[in-house]
């Protein structure tokens, strides 16, 4: 490859017009002059890999025409890149589409600046007056959306609803309490019912600071407090080797170029055709959606992905795998998540609002997420707090499939299976537990560990699947389930993961 001879310049508005045409579009000189339309809090890589990727993509087709003000929360790192880049940044896309490799390079150009909530607090406040500004959109980690009563005594607040609560009182009294002046406001934490929980802690706040009815009245009907549910992988900062492969080929050096996985979905829940005319950018990806509901978005991510992920994670890594992608470089793995989805799961999330088309579409896009090559996706990360995934995301799973049929699901059993031996452990100091696998020692890091060590210990593990305190409920009720586990958990543990698998599907191929 020869090396760009632009490749010491570092990447700022004034290199543009010498950035070699590897971009499918650069932004324009006009998109920087364009006028403030939203203020995020969080600079994290999941905002600026989905939304702030969904803005510019809408600004450069001149849809949304609007800039992001970033409060920045935490007092670690500064915002001088930000500035010295002008608020530029490369996102490198790369994965799977369709089952074929794929590689994209954006230039993003949303963001207009970077405010700190500690330093830059009357900055921040003062976009309350700007009449553009309509969109609030934050990612403060699911404990960012938390009551701090103390907020409510202070001009400083410190929480996320506090600072919410502050900025909407002064826009409040700029506007003297218009209807129009609402604020579109998208939580994107990873809770369920996000924007409905953020919209009664700030309300909350608002009434133990004793603010007046009419503001209250106006902060809970002329703003809109979106659920919304986001759906992105983003590794963030590439390796040092992979970061001075890309700049050399792109020209200039980056210090904010992340990596994004190709999938993308951004569902927010909306009944109001205002938000949807505020929320323009929608109309540049289809992967953005506005719906009056979006459960059934969260079911189809609940139960496909993160339910395959959690049913086979600890089969995975007992067969030795350490990575998601190596997992899906064997034939027997890959048959057991294909069959696993499509035969178990699917038929077990349809419903009205769900297609067979729609999920099997959702499938196809989540093996294309397990293959993808880019990214070191641990098996061991997945099973950190592996209980309350398994209660959360395949019970119901199970109780669903005895709703419509009397056999056991084998597949899902042998993930029970694979749970109960993964959590075989040993009691370490400081109360810690570890398993063993394939002569390598593993920490188990759940809130059950003692319960399923104790259990181990006591030689009684095959009835753990009535023991509601692990599953939250009695899986021996329902017909050859408990049978069907034991089964396969007397297989792997005299055999292996892997020639669990193989035996499987030496006789059975995908359909």
């Amino acid at each position: 490859m020869v090396q760009n001879p632009n490749y010491f310049m570092h990447l700022s508005r004034k290199i543009l017009a010498d950035i070699l045409p590897t971009f499918g579009k650069l932004p324009s000189e006009d998109i920087f002059s364009l006028p403030e339309r939203v203020l995020q809090f969080g600079t994290g890589v999941l905002l600026r890999g989905l939304p702030d990727y969904f803005i510019d993509k809408a600004n450069k087709q001149q849809i949304f025409n609007g800039r992001v003000v970033i409060v920045k929360s935490t007092a670690q790192g500064d915002t001088k890149a930000y500035n010295d880049q002008d608020g530029l940044y490369t996102i490198l896309e790369r994965g799977v589409v369709d089952g074929l490799p794929s590689e994209k390079i954006f230039l993003n150009a949303s963001i207009s600046r970077v405010l700190t909530a500690n330093e830059d607090w009357d900055e921040i406040i003062e976009c309350a007056a700007n009449p553009q500004m309509q969109v609030i959109i934050s990612n403060t980690t699911e404990v960012g959306i938390t009551l701090v009563e103390a907020d409510a005594k202070t001009d400083k607040p410190i929480s996320f609803p506090g600072r919410l609560l502050f900025f909407l009182l002064e826009r409040y009294r700029i506007f003297k309490g218009s209807l129009e002046s609402g604020m579109v406001i998208i939580p994107t934490e990873l809770i369920v019912d996000n924007g409905a929980k953020l919209k009664n802690i700030v309300s909350t706040l608002a009434k133990l600071k004793g603010e007046s009815e009419k503001f209250i009245q106006w902060l809970e009907t002329a703003n809109d407090f979106c659920n919304s549910l986001v759906d992105c992988i983003v590794p963030g900062k590439l390796p040092v080797h992979d970061l001075q492969i890309i700049e050399k080929k792109l020209g200039y050096t980056d210090e904010l170029m992340i990596m994004s996985e190709p999938y993308r979905l951004w569902a927010i829940e909306t009944k109001s055709n205002r938000t949807r005319e505020i929320l323009s950018f929608y109309k540049a990806d289809k992967s953005v959606i506005l719906a009056p509901d979006i459960t059934k978005f969260r079911e189809l991510k609940l139960r496909l992905l993160n339910g395959s992920h959690t049913l086979s994670c600890g089969l995975a890594y007992l067969a030795g795998f350490v990575t998601v992608k190596e997992a899906m470089q064997d034939e027997w793995f890959v048959n057991y998540l294909h069959n696993l989805i499509h035969q178990e799961i699917i038929p077990l999330v349809l419903q009205d609002e769900i297609t067979v088309e729609e999920a099997s579409e959702f499938a196809s896009q989540v093996i294309d997420r397990f293959k993808n090559p880019y990214i070191e996706h641990l098996w061991l990360n997945i099973t950190v707090q592996y209980t309350s995934k398994i209660v959360m995301r395949t019970v119901p799973l199970v109780q669903k499939h005895f709703e419509k049929y009397t056999e056991a699901p084998q597949l899902m059993a042998l993930g029970f299976a694979a749970f109960l031996l993964f959590m075989r452990s040993e009691k370490k100091e400081d109360n810690r537990f570890y398993g063993k696998c394939n002569g390598l020692e593993y920490r188990i890091q759940d809130d059950k560990a003692a319960l399923l060590y104790n259990k181990w210990a006591a030689g009684q593990i095959n009835s753990a699947i009535m023991d509601r305190t692990i599953f939250g409920a009695d899986l021996t009720q329902f017909p050859h389930f408990e049978e069907a586990v034991s089964k396969w958990l007397k297989l792997l543990a005299e055999f292996g993961a892997k020639y669990t698998l193989r035996s499987i599907f030496e006789r059975k191929s995908v359909t």
